[in-house]
């Protein structure tokens, strides 16, 4: 009998590593052996302990506790009622259920840092198969027939990418991951690469061989150190193994592959600005043309895609192109990763076929909206994105739907948020990243995100005026069409979509000087209904700010000139006596 403590970054951060030594010390008592996985993608129930016997899967544990580690062992003696109130529910069962896993097939289920648990799910069978019965021409056909398109956020079709690669003509090329996940909200990369690093190996391996390149760089943000760790082990041992090196597998292909810790900065995740941060200089676009599969890494023919794009490859190369391609709408083929986050009841990763609706991912693998609020709007494509209102939840996941909305696909992260949500604050939020994240190159980016904050700063806090919708649009276009590069040209995406879509809420600020939302601090006035009140003191309590005043059992007043706004009385009053307005 196996026990796999789940120790993705998300687990460890429930507990898990306490919840491991607490197994730890007691495995012995059993003939049961401990093990870790990675991230299965229900963070919202870490940590999570699955049971095993043999492959099969007896009991998944979650919200587990260092405390029930005495169930668990008592579990494996025998007594099969032990962990029953620790075991997940059916209604939770759904959210994988309801998913079709290809780039996070064996995330949470494989320990990831043990080549052969890897290899006995057929790893590196596809880059076998690669080496001795396919030519470089025919893995990028492969990939052509798929239909896999970068899941990094352009949506540009990888096969022409690594043909383009392939054609042009020099002796030293570079095949590179971009693993610098900076959206707020995104953690798909960093779960693939924390709970499946051979899958990225292998299929990084494949895109050098295709291109024709002899080294691969993962460049991986700093921040993800449990991922470089993993990720380090398994390139040492895909090393040792033969996958990786001279002469791989008894064949002429050869490949060396290394990491590089990324700057911190947003905007390495373009892909010249990561080629730059690369070559030990500061972040910053290039322009393009030339592209790099002309003039890259050091000025030679390099290849850039995300880690979720090469998680697909080797499942494409084993089954097939059509097999893929099958799966999706006509624009967009196969799956697509997100992670879930906001006011959702289940947060965590989701991979479903492209062409499922926003709903279904919302309301049907998500749970719905969490403390019973309303849905009001969902945030995709981070910063780089736009925010789809409640009217058009039915919108179909793929890459032309969701640019209709004013919003893009991105790398995946998904902020759902609900009725208490200010929309132009949230624009302002996005706007803040943006600004403070520019590289200062080009003005339109540098100056123009730093201009429309001020403006959304003025709103929230009711200082709005006349015209600032008008020049804040006109802002927009500006960047859009001035910026250097994608990011800069992304970044009013927040704002053109919240004033396509929530225009009434940025006027109820300017004129009525209210926020629909009660959620801007500035805009929100607390007091105390003196019929309702019961004297409980708990809103006195509760207030930060010592501005409520009155005694047991006696009707407690607001001091308005020390109220900050927080709403912290409105949510403790039981009787609904504090009202805001």
């Amino acid at each position: 009998m196996k026990i796999a403590v789940g120790e993705g970054s998300c687990g460890i951060a429930a507990g898990a590593a306490k919840v491991y030594e607490a197994l730890e010390a007691k495995i012995s008592e059993t003939d049961a052996f401990l093990t870790v996985t990675g991230c299965i993608g229900m963070c919202y129930l870490e940590p999570i302990v699955d049971i095993y016997e043999g492959e099969e899967l007896l009991k998944r544990l979650v919200r587990v506790t260092p405390e029930d580690a005495e169930k668990i062992i008592a579990f494996v003696r025998g007594d099969g009622e032990a962990v029953k109130d620790i075991e997940i529910k059916d209604e939770d069962k759904a959210f994988l259920s309801q998913q079709t896993r290809i780039a996070l097939r064996h995330c949470g289920i494989i320990n990831p840092e043990k080549l052969e648990e890897y290899t006995d799910t057929d790893g590196y069978k596809a880059l076998e198969k690669v080496l001795k019965t396919m030519s470089p021409e025919d893995v990028i056909e492969e990939i052509k027939t798929s239909g896999l398109a970068g899941r990094g956020g352009a949506g540009f079709p990888t096969w022409f990418k690594w043909n383009a690669a392939r054609q042009s003509e020099d002796d030293e090329k570079y095949l590179i991951c971009n693993a610098d996940e900076g959206d707020p909200g995104a953690f798909m990369d960093r779960a693939v690469i924390e709970s499946d690093p051979h899958n990225l190996i292998e299929g990084m391996l494949i895109g050098a061989y295709a291109i024709g390149a002899k080294e691969a760089i993962v460049y991986v943000r700093a921040e993800y150190p449990l991922a470089i760790e993993r990720l380090k082990n398994a390139i040492r041992q895909a090393e040792e193994a033969g996958y990786l090196g001279d002469n791989i597998l008894g064949s002429p292909f050869c490949c060396k592959m290394r990491i590089k810790a990324g700057a911190g900065a947003f905007v390495c995740g373009e892909e010249t600005a990561l080629i730059e941060s690369l070559q030990g200089e500061r972040g910053m676009p290039r322009l393009k043309p030339p592209f790099p599969a002309q003039a890259g890494y050091w000025y030679k023919p390099s290849n850039i895609n995300n880690v979720e794009t090469f998680a697909n490859v080797s499942w494409i190369i084993l089954n097939g192109g059509e097999a893929f391609s099958a799966m999706g709408t006509e624009n967009s083929k196969g799956t697509k990763v997100f992670a879930l986050t906001g006011k959702i009841r289940k947060g965590g990763l989701v991979e479903i076929p492209m062409g499922k609706t926003l709903r279904d991912v919302i309301f049907g693998i998500g749970g719905g909206i969490r403390d019973g609020k309303q849905f009001k709007a969902v945030q995709m494509g981070g910063p780089s994105g736009g925010c789809i209102p409640a009217e058009l939840l039915d919108t179909v996941i793929d890459y032309k739907a969701l640019g209709a909305t004013g919003a893009i696909m991105g790398s995946g992260g998904v902020v759902v948020m609900d009725e208490t949500t200010c929309m132009v604050s949230m624009a302002k939020f996005f706007l803040d990243f943006t600004a403070k994240e520019s590289c200062g190159k080009c003005v339109h980016c540098r100056i123009g995100t730093k201009r429309m904050l001020e403006i959304l700063d003025r709103i929230v806090k009711g200082e709005g005026k006349q015209g600032d919708i008008e020049l804040l649009e006109e802002l927009c276009l500006a960047i859009k069409d001035g910026a250097l590069c994608g990011l800069g040209q992304t970044a009013p995406n927040p704002v053109l979509t919240t004033l396509r879509y929530f225009r009434n809420e940025y006027e109820a600020h300017i004129n009525d000087k209210k926020c629909p939302a009660h959620s801007c601090a500035d805009l929100v006035t607390y007091s105390i209904d003196q019929d309702k009140c019961r004297g409980c003191t708990l809103c006195s309590k509760k207030c930060p700010a010592d501005a409520i005043s009155g005694t047991v059992k006696s009707v407690h007043i607001i001091d308005a000139n020390k109220c900050i706004g927080c709403g912290s009385c409105y949510n403790a009053c039981r009787f609904g006596a504090v009202t805001r307005d």
